[in-house]
């Protein structure tokens, strides 16, 4: 009966030690972004070339403004990795937490874009058919299809592409199909088979979508 009584008592004095070491094995929640801590970096790292409210007015510059978060994280990391070439932006992505990168995405997220506008009017009706229904005989896909009809994209999956400059989209297209952007293999094997007067259509349309 002693002997029970000793290895009852020692089960009961391991088990909240056993607890404590479980608690702290156990994965911990991301902390909660800091929009404030958020907009302070971006004002002081991405300002100049992305503009103040994320809506870039340059046209070789991406709008970032209302762009899901998850999706401008994967970019940071991956620009600060190398993942995604660019001497530019992996300078200044290396500066960057993946903290402060949270916070600034989510606080671009947060600010609403601005409308763009498709120009030209001979290449827009081709790029809607490439957006809406792909190229079925060369196995292009539809853009809609990930990115929704509208661009607004699909949280946590794909990129906003809504009001974006026609000649940043048009110049990301044209990267995936040379290779030197590789980060997505999906994107890569849709621009692979279009050429450029395709890419510059979609680019077109996608501009002025809303």
């Amino acid at each position: 009966m002693k002997l029970l009584a000793s290895l009852l008592m020692a089960a009961a004095l391991a088990a909240p030690a056993l607890s404590a070491a479980a608690a702290d094995a156990a994965p911990k929640a991301p902390a909660k972004p800091d929009l404030a801590q958020g907009e302070a970096k971006y004002s002081t790292v991405c300002v100049a070339c992305h503009a103040a409210d994320g809506n870039s007015t340059i046209a070789a510059n991406p709008k970032l403004a209302q762009q899901h978060p998850e999706y401008l994280v994967k970019q940071l990391q991956e620009f600060k990795s190398g993942k995604r070439q660019s001497a530019v932006m992996q300078g200044f992505a290396s500066m960057l937490s993946d903290g402060d990168m949270r916070n600034i995405s989510s606080w671009l997220a947060s600010k609403p874009a601005k409308e763009g506008f498709a120009k030209d009017k001979d290449l827009v009706a081709l790029g809607e058919r490439i957006y809406r229904g792909g190229i079925q005989e060369r196995g292009i896909a539809a853009c809609a299809g990930c990115h929704s009809p509208n661009g607004a994209g699909i949280p946590a999956q794909y990129p906003r592409l809504s009001g974006q400059h026609a000649d940043y989209t048009s110049q990301q297209l044209m990267e995936f199909r040379s290779g030197k952007r590789a980060n997505s293999a999906q994107m890569v094997d849709v621009a692979a088979k279009m050429n450029d007067r395709e890419i510059r259509a979609v680019s077109d349309y996608i501009a002025g979508l809303r």
